[in-house]
């Protein structure tokens, strides 16, 4: 019975921390749209602090589209992205005849710290028969204290810009909760994006 207790306190820890993306906020200019077409061509930059992260990221939102895309990584050195000069991002996208920009970039984060108390049941008299009974029931309990732990919020930004004129057309912010996986978080927010942008009209397929 003790063990099924824990067992249950566990499963309810982590379903509670499961991760989970959704659309906080979204904006598009009514009446302009995006068709993906050979014509088109996408540079995709995504605005983190490492170069792993970036790759990732990069690779994993070039895969979403359908027309050509070109990662940043490719083409902008890390220390061009922290100089952060907009007149050499200019200049790789004339150079590249890119017609459209996609940028992410990590808004804010959120992190609630919370108390998980140790395991404990209702008891009947009967464990109080004798000390040895009393030590085979509490001495479980007593080894599994309570803990500490953690959700945190991961509010990610996405902006899409027509480069001709040098415009927004979409932008749009989601928030997940307790990510595991770096890659599989990305894969998660393009599909939730991409499906905004669909079911608002921008996107049309």
């Amino acid at each position: 019975m003790k063990r099924f207790f824990v067992l249950l306190l566990i499963i309810s820890a982590f379903s509670s921390c499961g991760p989970t993306t959704e659309i906080e906020k979204s904006w598009f200019e009514i009446g302009t749209h995006y068709t993906p077409s050979p014509n088109n061509k996408i540079l995709v930059v995504a605005l983190v602090k490492d170069e792993y992260s970036r790759t990732v990221i990069e690779d994993n939102l070039v895969k979403k589209f359908k027309n050509p895309a070109v990662e940043s990584y490719k083409l902008l050195t890390k220390e061009m992205i922290k100089e952060a000069k907009p007149e050499a991002l200019e200049k790789y996208v004339v150079a590249g005849g890119f017609t459209h920009i996609l940028l992410m970039r990590l808004a804010n984060l959120e992190e609630d710290v919370y108390y998980v108390p140790g395991s404990s049941v209702s008891v009947g008299v009967g464990m109080y028969g004798g000390y040895g009974t009393y030590f085979g029931y509490a001495a479980p309990i007593y080894t599994a204290p309570g803990s500490y732990s953690s959700d945190k919020k991961y509010h990610v930004e996405t902006t899409f810009y027509s480069t001709n004129p040098n415009k927004l057309l979409w932008t749009g912010t989601t928030k997940t909760e307790n990510p595991k996986k770096l890659d599989k978080s990305v894969n998660v927010i393009a599909d939730v994006v991409v499906d905004k942008m669909t079911r608002q009209g921008f996107l049309v397929r």
